[in-house]
């Protein structure tokens, strides 16, 4: 059996697309808890406001470290289907024939690239599962602060925000679009489209700030605003009604996180 046939036979598997599907509830627990942060921001308290953050808020919970194992162990489901789709194309689990057909090589990389996201992030849980407490956004700013040193490091740099700042309008142009309901396996009612929208937009409007803020931080040699996620927070908050712009992302992050749920029931495979 070739590798593209094996892949093929484990995405026919009612119990693997099962799994697959229970990633999509821990990211938007994920979510959720990075919305609540956002909020407490924009209101003036302190915090981190991305994945982080969120899975720092678990960690000082009871059962904190089971509770990241099982986000570790579900964002790696979704990622292991990622990467299933990269090699066999969007949606492998609806084809008889997933393993011969043609898929477009920009569907793979978008899969490849919300691979690489959820492994990031589940690396991240296991780091707090096992005691690791440094902050994101500190280990951001001292590797772009090394990076920064040579030009070579700083090309690295501008284009990781070029690529950042492109899927940031990707996403904006998906739930502008409403392309996201052809990833649902029904037609999109009021609720789940309301959702999608927002949700899509907001997050990819702030992931696009956060690629342009790693730009703007290596053309200014400033480390301290290449980092990622919370930083592009901190730069919306200052500024201009930067109280009522956290609030909207915070909408926004929420809308998403819901309508990740959405998706545990009725996301395409």
């Amino acid at each position: 059996m070739t590798f593209k046939g094996a892949v093929h036979r484990a995405t026919g598997s009612r119990a693997v697309r099962f799994i697959a599907r229970a990633g999509y509830p821990i990211s938007g627990v994920l979510h959720l808890l990075v919305a609540y942060m956002i909020a407490r921001i924009a209101l003036g308290s302190e915090g981190e406001a991305d994945q982080a953050g969120a899975l720092a808020t678990l960690a000082t919970e009871g059962g904190g470290a089971v509770s990241l194992w099982v986000v570790a162990a579900g964002l790696i489901a979704l990622a292991m289907w990622r990467l299933a789709e990269t090699v066999l194309g969007l949606h492998p689990g609806e084809s008889a024939d997933a393993h011969r057909r043609h898929s477009p090589i920009l569907n793979r990389l978008k899969a490849f690239g919300l691979a690489l996201v959820y492994l990031a992030v589940a690396v991240t849980a296991v780091q707090f599962a096992v005691g690791a407490s440094r902050r994101g956004s500190q280990q951001t700013a001292g590797l772009s602060a090394r990076l920064m040193q040579s030009d070579g490091g700083k090309t690295i740099l501008v284009l990781t925000g070029l690529v950042i700042a492109a899927i940031g309008s990707y996403y904006v142009h998906k739930g502008a679009s409403r392309k996201f309901l052809d990833d649902l396996n029904l037609p999109g009612g009021r609720l789940i489209t309301v959702l999608g929208v927002c949700g899509h937009v907001a997050e990819g409007a702030v992931v696009t700030a956060a690629g342009l803020s790693r730009i703007v931080a290596t053309y200014l040699s400033d480390p301290a605003r290449a980092t990622g996620l919370d930083g592009a927070v901190e730069s919306l908050g200052r500024a201009q009604f930067g109280e009522v712009i956290l609030l909207l992302a915070a909408t926004g992050f929420a809308a998403y996180g819901l309508y990740s749920f959405a998706l545990a029931r009725y996301s395409r495979m």
